[in-house]
């Protein structure tokens, strides 16, 4: 099959900046990169482009596919056709599973949904600990083979003797701990974070020091063991000061970012289930520690943490309802609204941010636009705005905080494997 793509502003990962270019891609795979109307002799399927912009597919390394075990909440094909209209064709998906992947039997159970359900590229993480439960390591060099790295996520692993074994496996094993960072001593009950909000409505608080507590104590480990450790959705100032300090040091330490972190404060919180994930959304002064953080390349990359729920478990208010919440389909607008229309970086920045560097930690290897690279592409137009209305949404989950919100920033198409496979519906 093949495709062509006119007139577009095309990101080149050597240079980090847009160019016009034209695209022909055969079989799979971009076959020739050209001047604008290079190709006028062409005569197959074509977009025409002018005013968006080409830029390799997202890649989400935290996300939350629900199978097995937890189909009423979301399916791995909803979720990964999900994932495809927020632009991403390779996703990593967490181990709270049923079964947890904690042995070759559990995770074949996974791997095989994956291979007869999946629209786009999943790669598993396996369990640190037998059943998430914080006590029985897993096998990690008999899985490591077939995962992206090892996770308790949703659980921090509380024993520090444990996780410094844990590392030490991983580590002879090649791959990363990717660590859910959490003090469950230091949560008392909490539901939201610690803040104006939680005074003023009279709601338990979780304490920024449940989280960088645990990253502390994980990067002594780093010191000691030189595994490579990754920290999943850091929320306060505290771990970003943490993080930037390591890589100062030279250790081999990564972390990420979710989109709703960087536009919503705790003051924006609504008593809603829409608004209850782990962690909670914080401070203002969080907020722009972690812009910051991005900016400056002490974040690595943004991930979703992309959670479906049923309506009933989002239903219960701050208090009760069930910590998580849907990304895929607003993550290219909430970081573009928030993060390039608000003055703090630009398009190729944020790029670097959803697709080279996602793309780097997934497979070691950063994507880009070449002859002979897979046609895994998105396009976008930076300049529309759209009112999210996630009733629409193809996620069998609805939750979001951004229902209602005017965000810039469209996915228009998502090409996987040389196809279109989303086309945003314009009018």
């Amino acid at each position: 099959m093949q495709l062509l793509l006119q007139a577009a502003q095309v990101y080149r990962t050597k240079t980090k900046r847009f160019e016009p270019c034209d695209l022909l891609i055969q079989d799979g795979l971009i076959q020739e990169i050209g001047s604008r109307n290079a190709f006028d002799s062409f005569h197959g399927p074509s977009l025409r482009l002018d005013h968006f912009f080409v830029t390799p597919a997202f890649t989400d390394i935290h996300v939350h596919l629900r199978e097995p075990g937890f189909s009423y909440k979301g399916t791995i094909a909803s979720e990964t056709r999900s994932a495809l209209a927020g632009g991403f064709t390779h996703v990593l998906s967490m181990p709270n599973l049923k079964p947890v992947p904690d042995n070759m039997d559990h995770l074949k159970v996974q791997l095989d949904l994956i291979e007869q359900n999946a629209a786009c590229e999943v790669t598993p993480y396996a369990a640190i600990t037998e059943g998430q439960r914080g006590e029985t390591l897993v096998d990690m060099k008999a899985l490591a083979p077939y995962v992206a790295g090892f996770s308790d996520d949703g659980r921090g692993v509380q024993d520090e003797g444990l996780m410094r074994q844990a590392f030490l496996l991983a580590k002879e094993a090649g791959k990363p701990i990717v660590s859910h960072c959490e003090v469950e001593a230091l949560l008392h009950g909490g539901v939201i974070h610690d803040g104006a909000y939680a005074k003023a409505h009279n709601l338990p608080g979780i304490s920024s020091e449940s989280e960088w507590k645990m990253v502390e104590r994980d990067l002594a480990l780093v010191r000691e063991t030189g595994c490579a450790y990754h920290v999943c959705h850091v929320s306060t100032k505290e771990t970003v000061d943490l993080v930037r300090q390591a890589k100062k040091e030279g250790l081999p330490v990564t972390c990420e970012v979710a989109p709703h972190y960087l536009y919503f404060t705790d003051l924006d919180l609504q008593d809603h289930g829409r608004f209850k994930m782990n962690p909670p959304i914080r401070s203002r002064e969080d907020q722009i520690a972690l812009i910051e953080g991005l900016v400056d390349g002490t974040i690595d990359c943004i991930a979703t943490d992309h959670a479906p729920h049923s309506a009933e478990e989002k239903n219960l208010g701050l208090r009760g309802s069930s910590n998580g919440v849907v990304g895929f389909e607003t993550a290219f607008a909430a970081s573009y609204t928030s993060l390039v229309k608000a003055g703090h970086m630009d398009l190729a920045q944020l790029i670097d941010c959803m697709a080279i560097a996602p793309g780097l930690f997934a497979k070691g290897k950063a994507p880009e636009i070449a002859v002979g690279e897979p046609a895994n592409l998105v396009v976008l137009d930076p300049e529309a705005v759209e009112k999210i209305d996630s009733s629409k949404f193809v996620s069998a989950g609805k939750a979001t905080p951004f229902d209602g919100e005017m965000l810039q920033g469209q996915v228009l198409y998502t090409i996987y494997k040389g196809e279109i496979v989303w086309e945003k519906e314009r009018i």
